[in-house]
Formats: structure tokens, sequence, C-alpha cells
């Protein structure tokens, strides 16, 4: 739109009617009159205004552009970390419930031990300890997979309301 202004305005008009003062005579064929015509304008002269506006253009556009590569790089980056982070949370989690179970395996023979008059009861509250913390922990890696899930959803352009969810 803005290079149109580079070119030649070309106006096309017409008109018709009656060309007589005296009210008998207006109705005659010789007091009629037509004409059409055309009209050119061509600036020679604006001091590179029109250049300049292109210019803007063409600045305006390509602003417009980055600023979409860059949120389009971005909303790659944010699901590429997010799937990452799923990645590496899922590992976590494998080994923190391997790290449970071993802990309550560990807690079961204190107290075996503990039954049979082998150890003494200061063993079996540092299982339970261990095994507690343990189960923190592979909580803690649960709530980590669930808020990078979340993150995922919103990094792919999804989402959901509460209003919807309470129509279902």
């Amino acid at each position: 739109m803005v290079k149109a202004a580079f070119f030649p305005t070309l106006t096309l008009s017409g008109s018709a009617g009656f060309a007589s003062t005296a009210l008998g005579s207006l109705l005659s064929a010789p007091s009629r009159f037509w004409q059409f015509g055309a009209s050119l304008a061509q600036t020679l002269f604006d001091g590179g205004k029109r250049q300049a506006t292109v210019e803007q253009a063409m600045a305006s556009y390509d602003g417009t552009v980055a600023s979409y590569r860059q949120t389009v790089l971005t909303a790659f980056q944010e699901v590429e970390d997010e799937l990452a982070s799923l990645r590496i949370l899922s590992q976590e989690r494998g080994q923190q419930d391997a790290a449970v179970a071993s802990a309550q395996t560990a807690l079961s023979r204190a107290e075996d031990r503990y039954k049979y008059g082998v150890d003494s009861y200061l063993n079996v509250i540092t299982a339970q300890s261990t095994l507690l913390s343990n189960q923190r922990t592979a909580t803690n890696i649960r709530l980590q997979q669930m808020t990078a899930s979340v993150l995922l959803i919103k990094a792919l352009g999804g989402g959901w309301e509460a209003s919807r969810l309470a129509n279902r």
C-alpha cells in the first residue's frame, strides 16, 4: 500500500445535465449536455517523503517479524526445557523409589534385629528416619514432575480454566 504512492493517480469522472435558464427550452435536445473526462496527477518532488514512508513500513514489518521469531524461539525453548526437566525428574524418581524400597527393607531388618534382641531400638529409629527422609524426597520429586507437566502444557499453548472444569 505504501508503494502505491509512487505511481500516478488516474481519476475518471463524468457528468450529465441540462444547460438552459428558460423553463420552456429546458427539456429540448440542444439544452442537454454531457461530459466525460479523466485527470492524471503525479507528484514530481516530495523531498524523499514517499521513500521514507516505504522505509518506515519495511522497518515496522522487520520489527514485527523479529518479534514473532523471538516469540516462537522462546516457546520452543520453554517446551524443550520442560521436556528435559521431565526426563531428568523421571530418572530421579526411579532412583528415589529404589532408595525408598531399600530404606523400607532396612527398616524391616532393623525391626527384626530389635525383636530378637540383637540391636537396640536406636537402629530402628535411625532406619525410620532414613525412610521418612527418602519418602519426603520422593514426594518432592513427584511434585516437581507435576509442576513440569503443567508448565509443558502451558508452553505448548494449552491450558485450562476453572470455569470450564466445573461444567464437565
